[in-house]
């Protein structure tokens, strides 16, 4: 398996091209009363693979049901030093490091680990081992359509797509001077505004997109999501996080989670001390708009 570079390159290209005409939309989303917040203390654990019993990474459920058919996303936690067996999954997930060091690469591949705000994806029927090096190991993963399988290597096949490995420090970061989703109307570009990555999917009407979202700290602002569906998880920072008319103020740690469908407005600060990182996984486009 190799360590795809130049993935986020390309991908970068097309979507700039993409982007180039989008508008800053003015018009304010009504609050969206099927918006959900799952704190990370409130996330229920069990086995990710029932079958291996106490040896078996824990895992948490953030939104959908990973043992049903339909898409779900869900946190994993792993032990210092695990290491898995080979094996493969019966369907491609996506992965995004929180917190610790993640290898997941073929067996007999050299270590190369992924720390918190990388991202990864694995090939379903593709053998693979996945490894963990440090006292708290933290990731997301979501898949397209569930369940979600642990299988043995003997039963690996090719579903004709590539893994991709992106360490955090490899990201294309893009500003208001690169993309019209960030309203910096007052607002110097600067290092401190916010930003970007792109990662996978078109993030156009009626597409599904994935990336992250780079706010500074001090950000006070908003985040409106014109798409059918809206999910978010905080990889690094701590949020506050409210609706527009819905002052319920919480604070959202890194593995939390919020969602919502259709046009919606949640009100975000990020002021802890160090920026905040968001992965959102959407249905449509999405602005941030600092105030």
């Amino acid at each position: 398996m190799k360590n795809i570079k130049t993935f986020l390159i390309l991908a970068l290209a097309l979507l700039v091209t993409i982007l180039g005409s989008a508008q800053v939309r003015s018009q304010t989303p009504e609050p969206d009363t099927d918006a959900e917040v799952v704190l990370i203390s409130e996330v229920e654990w069990g086995p990710l693979n029932p079958a291996r019993g106490d040896q078996s990474p824990k895992a948490g459920t953030l939104w959908g049901d990973r043992t049903d058919s339909g898409p779900s996303g869900f946190l994993v936690q792993f032990v210092n030093g695990f290491s898995s067996p080979p094996h493969i999954h019966n369907v491609t997930y996506r992965g995004v490091v929180i917190s610790g060091l993640v290898h997941n690469d073929d067996p007999g591949a050299e270590n190369m680990w992924l720390p918190a705000g990388s991202f990864w994806t694995q090939p379903a029927g593709e053998v693979h081992i996945t490894s963990a090096d440090d006292n708290n190991n933290l990731a997301y993963i979501e898949i397209e359509e569930g369940p979600y399988l642990v299988l043995p290597s003997e039963e690996a096949f090719d579903n004709g797509e590539r893994p991709v490995n992106v360490d955090e420090s490899n990201l294309v970061w893009l500003d208001a001077s690169n993309i019209a989703w960030i309203d910096q109307t007052g607002v110097t570009a600067s290092a401190d505004a916010p930003k970007v990555a792109f990662l996978w999917g078109k993030p156009q009407d009626g597409q599904l997109n994935g990336t992250f979202v780079k706010l500074p700290d001090g950000f006070t602002g908003e985040i409106h999501s014109h798409g059918s569906t809206f999910r978010a998880v905080v990889i690094q920072g701590q949020l506050s996080h409210h609706l527009l008319n819905n002052k319920n103020l919480q604070t959202l740690k890194s593995g939390s989670y919020f969602g919502s469908s259709g046009e919606t407005v949640h009100q975000a600060e990020c002021k802890t001390g160090q920026e905040c990182i968001i992965y959102v996984r959407g249905k449509g486009t999405f602005d941030v708009i600092p105030r």
